[in-house]
């Protein structure tokens, strides 16, 4: 059997050197058959390992995909300037629409232009498949066969999530007039039509709750939790006013990553 200084040696020298989080299945077939170690061995390695950085600049979590060391939050912005790069800013149009993807789902395009009251632009649909924030899950069983998306484990793995479940609760979420006021839903000024997006999945939840409160006659779709909204039937969605794209639609990144 494996000494367990050298299996955490192993360990962590596996998840430093991935590009990827690796699961305790992936870390268990870096040992042979004779190396007899188990399940039960990687995980209280990995264990002792977020014990070990407890005090440290990174940290060892969960995601969707996996474990995975990074930075942590209160050190990341001077870490941040290794690289050079101006951090994506992506349009209040793409946010409110990943927000409501990620607590709706399963959702349609009609039914998050319903919501918004603007039409979505195909540029913004575009833009989240390819960051591998969202995905087509199947077709609403309707006239028409609208697409549904849904989120990926890419969007659980970039917002630190394990699962939809940890998404933070909107019935949690603080005043609207105390949030960030970026987010606000009044007309925007040309500093506010780019918002940069960390990994606190907070913010998504902040744009839901403020889409929610535009027209409580409308946004009542919206519930105080992440479960998946019921079906809008193709009569509903047919007489909703849908206006047209706006410019800042249009605009969703400022740079593509």
């Amino acid at each position: 059997m494996i000494e367990f200084e050298l299996l955490k040696r192993i360990v962590e020298a596996a998840l430093l050197a991935a590009g990827n989080p690796l699961t305790t299945t992936q870390l268990l077939a870096l040992f042979g058959d004779n190396e007899a170690t188990s399940h039960d061995d990687i995980a209280r390695a990995i264990e002792s390992l977020q014990a070990d950085s407890a005090s440290r600049g990174i940290e060892l979590i969960e995601v969707a995909s996996g474990f995975r060391y990074q930075v942590r939050q209160d050190v990341h912005a001077w870490v941040a300037r290794l690289w050079t790069e101006r951090p994506s800013r992506y349009s209040r149009a793409l946010l409110e629409t990943l927000a409501l993807i990620a607590y709706r789902q399963p959702i349609t395009r009609g039914e998050i232009e319903q919501i918004r009251g603007v039409a979505v632009s195909t540029h913004i649909i575009k833009t989240l498949e390819e960051r591998e924030w969202i995905r087509v899950v199947g077709h609403r069983d309707v006239p028409g066969k609208p697409t549904l998306f849904g989120t990926t484990r890419g969007f659980l793995d970039y917002f630190n999530l394990k699962s939809l479940d940890e998404l933070p609760s909107l019935g949690e979420i603080r005043d609207i007039d105390d949030l960030d006021p970026q987010l606000s839903l009044g007309p925007p000024s040309e500093d506010a039509l780019a918002i940069a997006v960390d990994n606190d999945p907070q913010v998504l939840a902040e744009v839901v709750e403020q889409l929610a409160a535009i027209e409580p006659q409308e946004s009542g779709v919206i519930a105080a939790d992440p479960a998946p909204r019921p079906a809008v039937p193709a009569e509903a969605a047919s007489t909703s006013p849908i206006l047209s794209a706006s410019e800042r639609d249009a605009d969703t990144t400022e740079q593509d990553a």
